[in-house]
C-alpha cells in the first residue's frame, strides 16, 4: 500500500464515522465529511482533490439547513413561542450532559430525545399565551404537543442527515477513486 492509498483509507474512515455520527451525539456527524476530505486534499493536492472537499462542504451546509428546518417547522406549525425553542436547546444540553448519560444503556440517546421534549414543553408551558387560559390541562396538553413536534422535527432532521452522510461518503468514493493508482 503506497502513501496515497493510506491517506485515502484514512480519509474514507473519517468520513464513514459521519454516518453513525448523525445519530450518536458523541460524534460530530456531518462535520467529519469535510475533515476527511481535507485529509484527502492534503495528500492528493488541491488541484486534483478540490471537488471532494466542495461536495463535503455542501453536504455539511445542507445538513445544517435540515437541522434548522426540522426543528423550526415542527414547532412552527403549532405556533410555538420562542421559549419552546430555547427550552429545546437547553433541554438537549441537559439531556446530553446531565443525569441521563449516567444511565447504563442509551443514556445520551435517551437524553437527546427526552431533554428537548421536556425543555420545549416546559418553555411553552411557562410562556404560552394567556388566551389559552390559566395554567391548567389545556396549556399542559398544548405544551406537550409542542415538545413532541420539536422532537419529531429533530428525528426527521437526523434521518435527513443520515442520508446526506451516505451520499457524502459515496460521492467521496466516486470522486476520489479516479486519483488512486490501479
Amino acid at each position: 500500500m503506497n502513501r496515497m492509498e493510506l491517506f485515502w483509507w484514512l480519509a474514507l474512515t473519517i468520513q464513514l464515522l459521519a454516518i453513525p455520527g448523525t445519530f450518536l451525539p458523541v460524534l460530530p456527524g456531518l462535520m467529519l465529511l469535510p475533515l476527511g476530505a481535507g485529509v484527502w486534499v492534503w495528500a492528493a493536492g488541491w488541484s486534483s482533490a478540490w471537488p471532494e472537499l466542495l461536495l463535503a462542504s455542501l453536504i455539511l451546509l445542507l445538513g445544517w439547513g435540515a437541522d434548522v428546518l426540522g426543528v423550526a417547522l415542527g414547532a412552527a406549525r403549532l405556533q410555538a413561542t420562542r421559549w419552546a425553542y430555547v427550552g429545546a436547546g437547553l433541554g438537549l444540553l441537559v439531556g446530553l450532559l446531565g443525569l441521563l448519560p449516567a444511565l447504563p444503556v442509551g443514556g445520551p440517546l435517551i437524553g437527546a430525545l427526552l431533554g428537548p421534549l421536556l425543555g420545549a414543553s416546559l418553555g411553552e408551558l411557562l410562556t404560552a399565551s394567556s388566551a389559552l387560559g390559566p395554567l391548567g390541562l389545556e396549556r399542559l396538553r398544548r405544551s406537550v404537543l409542542v415538545g413532541l413536534a420539536v422532537v419529531a422535527g429533530m428525528l426527521v432532521s437526523r434521518v435527513a442527515q443520515f442520508l446526506l452522510a451516505l451520499a457524502g461518503v459515496v460521492g467521496f468514493v466516486l470522486l476520489s477513486r479516479v486519483l488512486l493508482p490501479g
